[in-house]
């Protein structure tokens, strides 16, 4: 199989799919790609663009849509179904048209998406309507300013393959796998009590689609009362908003019950949990419900779709281990992000730890300030690369301590058109050739000299490193579980 880029989470609908609330083809993936309302809309940065990107974090421009995907050759994606919850807009500002139009911009889903969102009560509806977004033009071929490409939903990884084999356009689709983020989309009222038995009824709804999810993150930013989250949002957001409502909180008993329904098999093909946003609380309990006698030998993978680690060994001892020290303390030490301990459960169960590109997210504030500035881009990619660098090292080097292999877990998450604040140099999913490139200089430097100490059996080239990462390792993690 040629090898093309893989990304765990991505949104290429947010945009799109927000810009159709006001029209009349409200929940219709527009095939004109010149069209807002298009999943294919190519808007790439401008300078004005990459110049407020680099000094408020907003993202105006366009990092997911199916075009960049495509001139990126990011082939195959796990795209995330996320009705926006409420608490992105009822907020500190409140309902004034300020709060409207500082969450339009910062979102670009438009005011009437922003309107319906702080009107909205029926999760589980807008969840739909967005899931039959991407299937209105699954496999319909569209003119793009630099040829023809398609999208194609995926069941399973034998399909993905079968479509490689004999399709004519095999090299012209991205092939999209559902994902979902927030199980708060299984309610129907949320301001009404949870209702248990519709949301497991929602869970085998969703498994019935012609297209189900093959995982789903079960919290999200904000109270879902399943499970705790953590504290995710930063800057303008996260000044305007208040995440405390259930911040660090475990599994309720209605949270416990949607665990079973979301891993049964007894109401259509499991789906897998990723624990990205769960409170620390809360994965610590997954980890011992994977355990438990109910699910115990059942080769259930853990899953990051993305993430980073906190260079810190665990809940329970906030302390760098001091032979990761050149590494964890270069890194953000908060519990949005992942201990050791957790990341070598990812590895233990052969489960996927995908990289987000936040660099909120992938060091922390000192380590960002010393970065080094350049106005040629060769060098601000350099500098930047480093940054994910670091988080590869760290959990390399954590798993060969552990005695596991120390770089087959890893792969890419990006959380393009998720509201990040993306790598200087490295702003759209286009530039994953770029950041692969950048990114295997400091192996190869690595593996001359400090990779030399690895076990033997992780002592591997810079290319084949980078090769599992952005690539092999995903396709493996497919293979097996999809």
């Amino acid at each position: 199989m040629t090898p093309f880029y893989i990304d765990f989470h991505c949104h290429p609908s947010m945009k799109p799919y927000g810009k159709g609330f006001g029209t009349s083809n409200l929940g219709i993936n527009n095939p004109d790609a010149s069209e807002q309302t298009s999943a294919w809309f190519y808007d790439s940065p401008n300078l004005f663009e990459r110049g407020l990107q680099m000094i408020s974090g907003i993202s105006k421009f366009s990092q997911a849509d199916f075009t960049t995907l495509s001139f990126g050759d990011v082939r195959l994606v796990c795209a995330s179904l996320y009705p926006v919850e409420q608490g992105f807009f009822k907020n500190k500002l409140g309902d004034r048209i300020l709060s409207d139009l500082v969450n339009d911009f910062i979102t670009g889903v438009g005011k009437e998406r922003v309107d319906f969102i702080q009107a909205n009560r029926n999760y589980f509806e807008d969840l739909e309507r967005e899931y039959k977004f991407y299937e209105s033009l699954d496999n319909q071929p569209v003119k793009t300013v630099s040829g023809t490409f398609k999208y194609k939903l995926i069941r399973n990884f034998a399909e993905m393959q079968g479509i490689l084999q004999n399709d004519p356009m095999r090299d012209q689709i991205v092939f999209v796998v559902m994902t979902i983020e927030g199980l708060h989309t299984l309610n129907v009222d949320h301001t009404a009590p949870l209702d248990v038995a519709s949301l497991v009824e929602n869970v085998k709804k969703i498994k019935q689609w012609k297209y189900p999810p093959l995982f789903v993150t079960f919290s999200h930013h904000f109270n879902n009362f399943l499970c705790g989250h953590s504290k995710s949002l930063t800057g303008i957001v996260g000044e305007a908003t208040d995440q405390s409502d259930g911040l660090g909180e475990g599994f309720s008993a209605a949270g416990l019950s949607v665990v079973d329904a979301v891993l049964s098999r007894d109401n259509g093909k499991r789906m897998y949990i990723d624990i990205k946003h769960m409170s620390a609380k809360g994965r610590t309990q997954y980890f011992n419900i994977l355990a438990s006698p109910a699910y115990a030998g059942q080769d259930i993978p853990i899953i990051v779709s993305h993430g980073a680690a906190n260079g810190l060994k665990s809940m329970n001892d906030k302390t760098m281990d001091p032979l990761a020290q050149h590494t964890a303390s270069k890194l953000l030490q908060e519990d949005i992000n992942f201990y050791d301990d957790e990341i070598v459960q990812v590895a233990r169960s052969k489960g996927i730890f995908g990289l987000q590109l936040d660099e909120r997210r992938v060091a922390n504030k000192q380590t960002l300030q010393a970065v080094k500035h350049s106005i040629h881009m060769s060098q601000i990619r350099h500098y930047r690369a480093e940054l994910l660098w670091n988080q590869i090292q760290h959990v390399a080097e954590l798993l060969d301590r552990n005695h596991l292999p120390a770089w087959d877990c890893l792969a890419i998450g990006s959380d393009f058109e998720g509201i990040i604040n993306p790598l200087n140099g490295f702003l759209t999913a286009e530039s994953l050739v770029h950041l692969e490139a950048y990114v295997e200089r400091y192996a190869f430097n690595y593996m001359n000299e400090f990779g030399k100490q690895l076990q033997v059996g992780n002592q591997i080239s810079s290319s084949e490193i980078v090769q599992r990462v952005f690539h092999s390792n995903g396709i493996n993690f497919m293979s097996l579980y999809f």
